[in-house]
């Protein structure tokens, strides 16, 4: 007979929010998988359980698949956990729930701590309906390009952030977002748990110095119409325009097609946006 996979959520931060059905299973399967052996270490620890460990993250989680498939088909249980929160959620897990299920694997979630939810719960947002759109991307001008879709969202949006990232996406929100509020919660549940709320500008001023641990963030619906440049990021348009003729010797074409490139925009959406301004190779000819 088959073993179960345990899907379980783990704390944020704040050790006492593990459940106890979660602690009692943990300490009964066969097998963790965890994204970090040792950030989960020290919460088994905390509960003196010595349950194996087996590290299975983004970059060793498809090679994980097939051993640890093979042990449930021999009748171990494992229990799938990550660093903090819910497997699955913009964390790893995904793929060996996926994998477990073709295979006949019976899944048992054992639910808990999320932080969307979390801070959703005290945002003063309501979230009868809500949108979670996980990390921005990486780079600029996708983020940028990302942020304009999503200016136009008339539920909330939670997302999440790295402390690298988010003195860049507060700023990148200022422009797009003008005066829309902002939920933006720190170390959810932790000794330094930080929570405010305001405009993407206001926000950026407060952030701390030096910056650490994982933001969520929700942001408010948008109150209806389609996304347009603000006064502020018309400047930035104005300018980022100048520039971009200014480094291709005068060709608007040209200059088109960088700041497309670096902004993360369509050409077409980007030349409505500079014409609304008298801007662009229309404007040029």
């Amino acid at each position: 007979m088959s073993g179960r996979l345990y899907v379980i959520a783990t704390p944020l931060g704040n050790l006492e929010d593990l459940s106890e059905r979660a602690r009692q299973t943990l300490g009964a399967v066969d097998l963790i998988v965890c994204e970090d052996t040792r950030r989960t270490g020290r919460l088994l620890a905390r509960f003196k359980i010595d349950t194996p460990r087996r590290s299975s993250h983004r970059f060793n989680e498809a090679r994980r698949l097939a051993p640890l498939l093979g042990k449930l088909h021999e009748g171990h249980d494992i229990a799938l956990v990550t660093d903090a929160g819910t497997p699955a959620i913009a964390d790893p897990g995904a793929l060996l729930v996926a994998a477990a299920r073709e295979a006949g694997i019976v899944i048992v979630p054992i639910p808990g701590p999320s932080a969307p939810a979390t801070l959703l719960s005290i945002s003063g947002i309501s979230a009868d309906r809500y949108v979670f759109d996980g990390y921005l991307p990486h780079r600029a001008g996708e983020r940028r390009r990302r942020l304009r879709i999503l200016a136009n969202e008339e539920r909330p949006i939670v997302l999440f952030e790295t402390p690298h990232r988010i003195a860049d996406t507060l700023s990148d929100m200022a422009g797009i977002l003008g005066e829309r509020v902002i939920v933006l919660g720190r170390e959810l549940t932790k000794l330094h748990e930080t929570v405010l709320r305001g405009s993407a500008s206001e926000l950026r001023a407060q952030l701390p110095d030096p910056i650490r641990g994982e933001f969520v963030m929700v942001l408010s619906p948008t109150t209806g119409g389609a996304a347009g440049p603000d006064d502020a990021d018309a400047d930035a348009l104005a300018k980022e325009w100048e520039a971009a003729l200014e480094a291709e010797d005068g060709d608007p074409r040209r200059a088109l097609r960088r700041m497309s490139r670096d902004r993360g925009l369509r050409r077409d959406e980007l030349s409505r946006q500079l014409a609304e301004l008298g801007l662009g190779p229309t404007a040029d000819r």
